[in-house]
């Protein structure tokens, strides 16, 4: 951010009066929403930090930490009672006043695009410390943000910067902020995503082709039980404790049999029919995990499609979110989790995941699948709430994307759960629904 970009943004902000709502839309991104303007957007990352308007940024979850909490209570309606930019410094601050039922809030939120250590800080009227997006320990800064301290002033610096042209109106330039980063920010992304997914493709791939061969196994079994039928036929010809014995099969064919240490021909029988059968359970054994190795190679094998459709960042960070520890014990489900807006959409990876999410569902849940064609079935987590337009064709779209190979239109019919009837495993019987139109690019 530079320190001309702020000087202008204080210029552009004198004309509002008041601010509707401030808060979190992703770990580092602040979302404001002045009076009767457009949304605007401070990315406050470390080393990247700036400013842009975006009509459809993805959120994915909703934020309500302390700081969180306290940037509602004290600036949602406030007035804006004066916005300054600090001479030689990337500070930006906006004071503003807040009526509660008990008297009026004071609040500065201070803005700091100072690069390793930018900031949003929340400050009473006597500049101490009510909260702040990160928390800084003097071990890690020569001045501590802590909650309950006088926050210390940084010294005005030398700004070292190339000439800033504005060449368009600010408002197109905040527009077009967003549009100049994107290309390289979403190219590098993609491909950090896809290298990710890639490996993991490769490490199913590679546990595949360590698979013992289940149509050699099923051969194996076979054999055992003929030979133990065999053997159970002649019985009489057979000694007790013989390692291997020559006889005839029933097509009168010489066989040689290799009999398992056994203190009777009956029990070496008994053995080699225990054999086959536990071969057979292997080779069954075998197909399920090749069939479960297939599902989540094709499952990844859609994702990296998806992720390289992907027309912005937020979508990206939604379908391929930060690993967590419960992420990792959880990867067994054959059900995908994503997050929009709070809203928690369920998408079944397989025929198992798709009677999981029927059995799972609550009644007002909303259901979704794509018209008469076999497709994944999706689940939108209401918690008994009315669900967003957003929300909605986010999750048709997910259901499309993970479902269908081929781009084009497709219908995508949702109906809450309570109307949904299972039979025959995943198939659906229901009447009461509504369509949405999605296209796949």
């Amino acid at each position: 951010m530079k320190y001309q970009e702020l000087v202008l943004l204080d210029d552009f902000l004198r004309q509002y009066r008041k601010i509707s709502s401030i808060h979190r839309v992703d770990d580092s991104v602040l979302r404001i929403v002045f009076e009767s303007g457009e949304p605007l957007f401070i990315d406050l990352s470390r080393n990247d930090s700036y400013l842009f308007y975006k009509s459809d940024f993805k959120q994915s979850k909703r934020y309500t930490a302390p700081f969180d909490v306290l940037l509602n209570k004290r600036f949602a309606n406030a007035t804006i009672e004066r916005i300054a930019v600090e001479k030689n410094n990337r500070i930006l601050r906006l004071h503003v006043r807040a009526n509660s039922s008990y008297k009026a809030l004071v609040t500065t939120l201070q803005l700091e695009f100072t690069g390793r250590n930018t900031n949003a800080i929340l400050l009473d009227e006597n500049e101490v410390v009510l909260e702040a997006l990160r928390h800084i320990d003097p071990s890690v800064s020569f001045r501590s943000v802590k909650v309950g301290e006088i926050l210390e002033k940084l010294p005005p610096k030398e700004m070292k910067e190339k000439p800033f042209v504005l060449e368009e109106p600010f408002e197109e330039y905040l527009k077009h902020a967003y549009e100049k980063r994107l290309h390289v920010k979403l190219s590098e992304l993609k491909n950090q995503k896809i290298a990710h997914l890639r490996k993991k493709i490769d490490t199913l791939d590679a546990a595949i082709a360590t698979l013992e061969n289940e149509d050699e196994l099923l051969a194996q079994s076979t054999q055992a039980q003929t030979q133990a039928s065999i053997v159970l036929a002649n019985l009489h010809t057979v000694k007790a404790y013989q390692e291997k014995v020559r006889l005839y099969d029933f097509e009168g064919n010489e066989v040689d049999i290799e009999l398992p240490l056994a203190h009777s021909p009956q029990h070496a029988a008994n053995l080699l029919f225990k054999k086959s059968k536990k071969l057979r359970q292997k080779a069954l054994s075998i197909h399920r995990q090749q069939e479960n190795l297939a599902e989540k190679k094709l499952f990844l094998e859609r994702m990296v499609s998806v992720v390289a459709a992907a027309r912005d960042v937020e979508e990206i960070g939604i379908l391929t979110p930060k690993v967590t520890k419960s992420k990792q014990k959880g990867d067994d489900k054959n059900y995908e989790t994503f997050f929009l807006e709070g809203y928690r959409i369920l998408l079944g990876k397989n025929e198992k995941g798709n009677i999981t999410l029927l059995q799972e569902a609550k009644k007002s849940d909303i259901w979704l699948h794509v018209k008469d064609v076999p497709s994944a079935h999706v689940i939108i987590c209401t918690e008994k709430q009315s669900v967003p337009e957003t929300v909605l064709v986010f999750a048709a779209k997910v259901c499309v994307d993970f479902s269908m190979t081929q781009k084009g239109g497709y219908l995508v019919d949702y109906t809450p759960r309570k109307n949904v009837k299972p039979y025959d495993g995943a198939n659906v019987a229901y009447e009461t629904y509504q369509t949405l139109k999605i296209y796949k690019e």
